[in-house]
């Protein structure tokens, strides 16, 4: 896989991190208002999204007869001023979280990402092949693998504006 890819993979990773490793778990599962995620189903949708891109991406390598397609615009996903709703399929759990169980979840999504991407012997076919995401229509695989950090970014911002909210001190 290209390296920037995975500076940029595991870079945002780590801040993911960073920002909740300090958190107790009341702070973690915290609302700001009845209709808003906590930060603990902010990172919940995050493991599912990223587990849900690995069968996308896997499902996609498999296609035989899938066809280059043009490459989309997937920083618009950083845009936090446009809310985009979650897929039913990546809603988070209304669960009681520790920040160690989404930490776990996290590191396994991870390893599934990075166990796809490391069996595949040419990344280059990662630009040919595409699969239809629900928010940009039929998109190149590579662009799947981008979108994992883009997509983790734009939580991140909304993770440091709830523990605003929920008065966390930094």
């Amino acid at each position: 896989m290209n390296s920037l890819i995975n500076n940029h993979l595991y870079e945002t990773r780590n801040n993911l991190l960073e920002e909740i490793k300090l958190l107790n778990d009341t702070q973690f599962n915290a609302k700001p208002d009845a209709n808003s995620w906590s930060i603990a189903q902010v990172c919940h949708h995050l493991t599912l999204t990223e587990t849900t891109f690995v069968r996308a991406i896997t499902w996609g390598l498999k296609q035989e007869d899938s066809q280059p397609t043009e490459r989309k615009n997937i920083h618009l996903i950083a845009d936090r001023t446009k809310k985009v709703p979650a897929p039913e399929i990546v809603e988070p759990a209304e669960d009681f979280f520790t920040v160690q169980q989404i930490i776990e979840l996290l590191d396994d999504s991870r390893k599934k990402l990075t166990t796809i991407l490391d069996t595949i012997d040419d990344p280059s076919i990662l630009a040919v092949k595409s699969v239809k995401h629900p928010v940009f229509g039929d998109l190149p695989l590579d662009q799947w693998v981008e979108l994992v950090y883009i997509h983790e970014q734009r939580h991140i911002e909304q993770i440091k504006e709830i523990k605003t909210l929920i008065k966390v001190e930094h």
